[in-house]
């Protein structure tokens, strides 16, 4: 491999790709008033947190198909917004409510969607009242939101109280709205703790004493110092992290992984979605992981490529472009992994660690979206819209 930022990408990149787009397309109707699909087959619903998320994806592309079909999904929440402003978990129906991720994505993308088109003033009554949904979602009336367990994507691994991954995507809808002063004191509280915030009552941060990534979820005396891949990758994209801490959390990252893959837990060079993974023996081992959940499986360090491409793209962020450029190569090979299609690209759901074996659905809209995403930063030289 011999390229760099704004030179021609790879055949095989382009190939995928075209590949990617033909998925959307094709996810881009379903049954459910006509709304995008989650997969091609196994998940014919609107899952509200994918289609936000395959916003990035979609706006990378130009298709016009494709950026009609998200604006009509940014419409269909507005309309179905509770009254108090929470965004639904199926963009069709209103009383699916209580994940903790659909309303900071909403705002997420409405900011980035405000931004390209210059529209101050786009969905302005819904994005009000989402912005005032998340301040009530703030345990001590501060500004570090919290959750409740299995409320984010993860719907198989428990985030109590103040998790990374959510929290930084408020961060970044706080950057995007122009909300500069709650989004330093967001990125202050979370680089806890810090009497600076108030003397009086210190917040406990995620900031890991001795080590560069952030905590999976802290809250009081309790936390989960586990890498969540997705949580830091955003942590890099959105500005939470300072450019030095960036650099010793790639070089973390990359450092256990290889350690991973020298133990034989890991068969591919990229990263899993969280890691060390939970054990058994561990305390905070559920039973029903036994079934759903185990070790380098599913959310407890399973693959996933939607994942994979946020750290692509954080890699362009922290300036690291042939890397980027390596594993942006990986995915391509990653997103080729199919279980149920007879040829071409499957952008399956989530892959075993251990083995490299898809385990999930095939033509999922956000895997294919963040392909589409992760090539596109690393084609630009630059992380997009953030």
């Amino acid at each position: 491999m011999e390229w760099i930022s704004n030179s021609t990408m790879p055949a095989e990149v382009e190939d995928a790709r075209r590949a990617a787009v033909a998925v959307l397309l094709h996810n881009a109707a379903g049954p459910f008033d006509g709304l995008p699909r989650t997969a091609g087959w196994g998940y014919p619903e609107p899952y509200t947190r994918d289609l936000l998320i395959s916003a990035l994806g979609i706006l990378a592309s130009g298709n016009q198909t494709l950026l009609a079909s998200l604006r009509r999904v940014m419409a269909t929440l507005a309309r179905n917004q509770s009254r108090l402003g929470h965004i639904p978990s199926l963009v069709h129906d209103p009383e699916d409510r209580g994940a903790s991720d659909t309303t900071p994505l909403f705002l997420l993308v409405l900011g980035i969607l405000r931004r390209i088109t210059g529209d101050a003033r786009y969905l302005e009554r819904p994005g009000r009242k989402a912005l005032r949904w998340m301040e009530y979602q703030t345990t001590d009336d501060r500004v570090l939101v919290a959750q409740q367990p299995t409320s984010d994507w993860r719907d198989e691994h428990w985030v109590l109280g103040h998790g990374l991954y959510v929290n930084a995507l408020v961060h970044g809808y706080l950057r995007l709205l122009d909300q500069p002063d709650r989004a330093d004191a967001l990125r202050q509280a979370l680089n806890g703790p810090d009497d600076h915030v108030d003397r009086n009552h210190p917040i406990e941060g995620l900031a890991i004493r001795g080590r560069p990534t952030y905590a999976l979820w802290s809250y009081k005396v309790l936390r989960d110092e586990r890498c969540d891949l997705l949580g830091n990758s955003l942590a890099i994209l959105t500005g939470l992290a300072s450019p030095t801490r960036i650099q010793r959390m790639v070089a973390w990252i990359e450092g256990e992984c290889d350690d991973m893959r020298a133990r034989g837990e890991l068969a591919l060079d990229i990263p899993p979605c969280f890691f060390p993974f939970m054990l058994p023996t561990d305390r905070d081992w559920q039973p029903r992981c036994a079934q759903f959940n185990m070790p380098g499986e599913y959310h407890n360090g399973g693959i996933w490529p939607f994942v994979c491409g946020f750290y692509v793209a954080a890699l362009v962020a922290a300036g690291r472009q042939r890397l980027a450029e390596r594993k942006l190569l990986v995915l391509t090979e990653l997103v080729r992994k199919r279980r149920h299609v007879a040829e071409g690209f499957g952008f399956n759901e989530w892959i075993r660690a251990q083995d490299g074996s898809p385990c999930g659905q095939d033509w999922q809209t956000w895997s294919a979206s963040m392909y589409l995403y992760a090539a596109a930063c690393v084609e630009a030289g630059k992380a997009l819209y953030f």
